[in-house]
């Protein structure tokens, strides 16, 4: 049996992480939810993960300053962006902290699976 996948995913809403595991273990993946930043810098198993989905707005803290901190400690682990709060600054603001994909929610769950797998397949050997 192949080795099952790990992705972390940092939203501050419960009923969103709740779903994306859902989604996630329905398509092999394993998953470590975490609900703050502060929880994911206390907690957050990087060394085992293949890709992050990140939200950018996060109780008042920068899902796009996480990433930004991320690229200088882990810069090979890929980031997955979502966002409730879609704009162009943010679009911008998400390629310029280099995002592997940007998702505006609502999005159809296939979507994800396909940015996770395009990502994590770009940084496989």
């Amino acid at each position: 049996m192949p080795a099952r996948k790990l992705v972390i995913v940092l939203d501050d809403e419960i009923s969103v992480l709740k779903g994306l595991e859902r989604l996630l273990t329905a398509y092999g993946f394993d998953t470590e939810l975490l609900c703050s930043v502060q929880e994911f810098q206390d907690c957050a198993k990087l060394d085992q993960a293949i890709c992050l989905v990140l939200d950018i707005n996060l109780n008042g803290k920068s899902g796009i300053e996480v990433r930004r901190q991320l690229a200088i400690t882990n810069p090979g682990l890929p980031v997955v962006f979502i966002t409730a709060n879609d704009s162009e600054g943010s679009r911008k603001a998400a390629r310029d902290a280099g995002c592997s994909a940007y998702l505006p929610k609502p999005f159809p769950a296939k979507s994800l699976i396909n940015a996770i797998e395009k990502a994590t397949a770009e940084t496989m050997y």
